[in-house]
């Protein structure tokens, strides 16, 4: 199973982290292109490759973290999805000013579904804060936690046990039309809570 990463901002390198961190190997793109990325490369060598935009989008499992505005630039003309798991890690907001992007009554998981056609969507790394997720997930003496949701369960399935792998207690939050409004950043009930599962 092989891992992308379509953005190397805060949530993208704290995913790439977590990553090594559990010896999963997996590429990292940008829009700079990958001699923009050898500090974060050789920081996280050997499980973590910098590398383009097509090759990180040729994964089996691809997460995007890219800012809200830049999304369609991202997901432009690369190849066909053709069934393969997108994690959509993405807040439709932007430092510095912390403005909502206008979203005309949609989820912005809608929106992000309409970028990646023939993906399998799983809404998920998105509520917690970077140096959360690159941190240690038993810090507190239980398990954090990592809310996900997505409409296809084989998928969903596939992210529950990344998210197992990396020391995580998964939630699955349901659909994406349930599960895209609990997280989404503003306006969601979730996002930023460092919850632990004890027991």
């Amino acid at each position: 199973m092989s891992i992308g990463i379509i953005g190397s901002g805060n949530i993208g390198s704290a995913f790439a982290r977590a990553l090594a961190k559990a010896r999963i190997p997996a590429t990292i793109a940008n829009s700079r292109g990958p001699e923009s990325l050898t500090g974060l490369a050789d920081e996280l060598a050997s499980f973590i490759t910098a590398g383009t935009r097509e090759e990180a989008a040729s994964a089996d499992i691809v997460l995007v973290a890219v800012n809200w505005s830049k999304l369609p630039t991202a997901l432009a003309g690369l190849p066909d999805w053709n069934g393969r798991i997108v994690i959509d890690a993405n807040n439709p907001i932007e430092a510095p000013l912390f403005k909502p992007a206008q979203l005309d009554g949609r989820l912005s998981i809608e929106v992000f579904a309409d970028l990646v056609p023939g993906a399998r969507v799983v809404k998920a790394f998105n509520h917690l804060l970077a140096p959360l997720l690159s941190g240690d997930p038993k810090a507190e003496g239980g398990s954090r936690v990592l809310f996900f949701s997505g409409d296809d369960d084989a998928a969903k399935a596939e992210v529950a046990v990344l998210i197992d792998r990396l020391g995580f207690f998964g939630i699955d939050l349901g659909s994406l039309a349930v599960g895209g409004r609990l997280v989404q950043f503003p306006g969601g009930p979730l996002p930023a809570l460092n919850l632990v599962k004890f027991g």
